[in-house]
């Protein structure tokens, strides 16, 4: 990665304005697919507060998903050193071929990022690369998704910054005891440090979604912060706690993992996790499931 390859042109036009992004719609006949999430962002602000999050040098590569016609990788082509996005809409290619033009060092891929190989992407764009983020603006409709396969590939990432349906990025920054708090923020936080980085109003975006949404940066855990055995059932443990959140933990997990007969035997299983049976799934935190976890599964490998 040398100087070269990463020159800028100075006063290359900003994409994310209103006039910009009508016009290049207009010229290229580009209708917007409801079914695909395509809202432009249309702000610069915002786009660089993304884009200051990820922490990227010219040393350092990023990952975009849904670029759409390329207002935010056009920024992230100012400020790393490669860029690679993966776009699922055909019809955008000819006008990101226009738009990022300009930026040598920035490419982009056809595909459903939840199809395509992330690792082989990685070792064919960013093996020269000193550290490697994902920076989106995801379409709501697969955000979890995509966040799951990024953080369950453990690929070598630094951060994930990404903008996402307000909402969703509540639940995974939420702590224990609140109606956010649930298996997505544990299987969030299980991976990451999540941190809200500003809220975004719905008027930024052509066309308007109905909802605000907010840029959360996810810094990538080089060690998960708790003990766990097997991770799968650790997973399972905590979903099964929050398939009916009205419910006790008693009464999701007997449900889970339990016959009429042995159930009785989970309430002396709790206690001996230091967990109080009448407590909802909500209640407990991430070493608490750990904790659990471990439990249940010592148990069911001797019944």
């Amino acid at each position: 990665m040398n100087d070269q390859q990463i020159t800028v042109p100075a006063g290359a036009e900003d994409i994310a304005s209103p006039k910009r992004t009508n016009d290049l719609l207009k010229r290229h006949g580009f209708k917007l697919k409801k079914s695909l999430g395509q809202n432009f962002l249309i702000d610069t602000n915002v786009l660089n507060k993304i884009v200051g999050a990820a922490e990227l040098d010219k040393t350092k590569g990023a990952l975009e998903i849904g670029p759409g016609i390329g207002a935010l990788t056009q920024q992230l082509a100012k400020a790393a050193g490669r860029v690679t996005a993966v776009e699922i809409d055909q019809r955008l290619l000819p006008l990101l071929k226009e738009t990022l033009a300009p930026y040598p060092h920035a490419s982009v891929i056809h595909g459903d990022v939840l199809q395509v190989s992330l690792s082989d992407l990685f070792k064919e764009h960013f093996s020269e690369c000193s550290g490697v983020s994902v920076v989106a603006n995801l379409p709501y409709y697969v955000t979890t998704p995509i966040i799951m396969k990024l953080l369950e590939e453990k690929l070598p990432l630094e951060n994930i910054v990404v903008m996402i349906q307000k909402e969703v990025a509540e639940r995974m920054a939420a702590g224990p005891g609140g109606k956010e708090y649930g298996s997505l923020s544990i299987a969030v936080q299980y991976y990451c440090e999540p941190e809200i980085v500003a809220i975004v109003p719905h008027t930024v975006f052509i066309p308007q979604p109905n909802v605000d949404s907010a840029v959360i940066k996810l810094k990538v855990r080089q060690q998960p912060p708790v003990d766990v055995e097997d991770e799968d059932f650790f997973f399972d443990v905590i979903q099964a706690s929050f398939v009916q959140r009205r419910k006790t933990i008693y009464n999701n997990l007997s449900a889970k993992y339990f016959t009429k007969e042995t159930k009785g035997e989970l309430e002396g299983l709790l206690r001996e996790a230091g967990i109080e049976p009448s407590r909802r799934g909500e209640t407990l935190s991430m070493q608490e499931y750990a904790v659990l976890s471990s439990h249940l599964r010592a148990y069911l490998q001797k019944s």
